[in-house]
């Protein structure tokens, strides 16, 4: 009997797999790395992603693809752009130290998104996430948007900041932006989150967060 359970529960996960990568085909997932602002169409819904130091591509391998995927699945792969800020933002743990937990030339190449979201698509709604694995993805976020015009902060209908480790000197808000417009999700179990930058289990639960913030985001995309 504990056998035949057991072979029964085996053939239903292998059963489940090819439902789910068909799932994901048909939405257009993305995985590790996007870039479908910089190369591609406008689409009604951009959603630009700072990932979390030390994470590979240029959206991680956290919680940015299943963010970026949860609106793909709310909205439709052809309504929704996702793209991860790359190329001078190698997401290294130094930056961790840096009075605004990341260097200049992360923050300005997300400075380069926005605005390139703004002058190629204008009509399109933008929304943004950073994951703040040991430092960076949510500092580069806080220190980009609040750089940027108020013309390209007006087209950002909703910003989602996972972990973020400014969080304490910020208050969970961004600087010069609506507080209604931002989502700042910190575990108690995360010791980044109230003034420390001590990495402790909770900094790494977010996953499970996901859902909520591809809500957030929803909502925030239904009221612009």
């Amino acid at each position: 009997m504990k056998f035949t359970t057991a072979l029964f529960s085996l053939a239903a996960c292998v059963a489940a797999a090819p439902v789910t990568e068909l799932i994901e085909r048909q939405i257009g997932a993305v995985g590790t790395t996007a870039n479908e602002l910089s190369v591609g169409s406008c689409r009604d819904i951009i959603f630009i992603f700072a990932r979390g130091s030390t994470e590979i591509g240029n959206l991680g391998g956290s919680v940015g693809p299943p963010t970026c995927n949860g609106l793909k699945r709310e909205y439709g792969s052809s309504r929704v752009a996702c793209q991860g800020v790359g190329g001078p933002y190698d997401a290294t743990l130094g930056a961790n130290v840096l009075p605004e937990g990341t260097t200049s030339a992360a923050y300005n190449e997300a400075i380069r998104l926005f605005t390139l979201a703004n002058t190629k698509c204008p009509g399109s709604t933008v929304v943004a996430g950073g994951y703040r694995q040991a430092d960076q993805g949510a500092a580069v976020m806080v220190a980009s948007i609040r750089r940027l015009s108020s013309t390209i902060k007006n087209q950002i209908a909703g910003v989602v900041l996972y972990g973020n480790t400014r969080n304490a000197q910020e208050n969970g808000k961004i600087p010069n932006f609506p507080t209604d417009r931002v989502e700042t999700i910190c575990a108690l179990t995360d010791g980044v989150c109230y003034g420390t930058l001590t990495v402790t289990a909770g900094h790494l639960s977010y996953s499970d967060d996901v859902g909520d913030a591809v809500d957030f985001l929803s909502d925030r995309i239904g009221d612009a």
